[in-house]
């Protein structure tokens, strides 16, 4: 099996090495170890010291030269469009407060569908839409290294 020996940020790809495509959704995106498919069937092994983030368009070299390009899987998200900066920074407060990981998009701001807190963002003056789209969500922990218990930073949820 085929192993990948770099990550290759999109702007740096040459497009004529791109052998095939891996196609993943945000949470499979943010991976230490995980056998990979392409779409033309290959299968390569991602084996990193720690967990990295790949983004929609990145490469993944292989040690035969060859790149994997990962493309974003689309999913089901809320685009949040704020009425201005200030409401921007409120906004993205309270989706910070909820641990919810969120990608800026130019002035708006995306997060995964969540019927409660497209409610709540309404509720304080957002424009919210629904699209599918690939989640390229800030950077941080891993989706599925947080937990739920409050007491590890010391402030109310209030």
């Amino acid at each position: 099996m085929r192993r990948v020996v770099s990550i290759i940020r999109k702007a740096d790809i040459d497009a004529s090495k791109i052998a095939d495509r891996v196609i993943l959704d945000a949470d499979d995106r943010q991976r230490r170890r995980i056998v990979l498919t392409g779409e033309k069937g290959a299968q390569v092994l991602l084996d990193l010291d720690k967990p990295v983030a790949l983004r929609d368009g990145d490469g993944l070299l292989l040690d035969d030269g060859a790149i994997m390009q990962v493309a974003g899987q689309p999913e089901r998200l809320l685009e949040i469009v704020p009425a201005s900066p200030r409401d921007f920074v409120r906004l993205a407060w309270h989706l910070g407060n909820r641990h919810t990981d969120v990608q800026i998009v130019g002035s708006h701001i995306r997060i995964r569908y969540d019927h409660v807190l497209e409610e709540m963002l309404r509720g304080l003056g957002a424009k919210v839409t629904a699209l599918d789209a690939a989640f390229d969500p800030e950077a941080g922990a891993p989706p599925s290294a947080h937990h739920h218990g409050h007491d590890h930073h010391g402030h109310s949820h209030g």
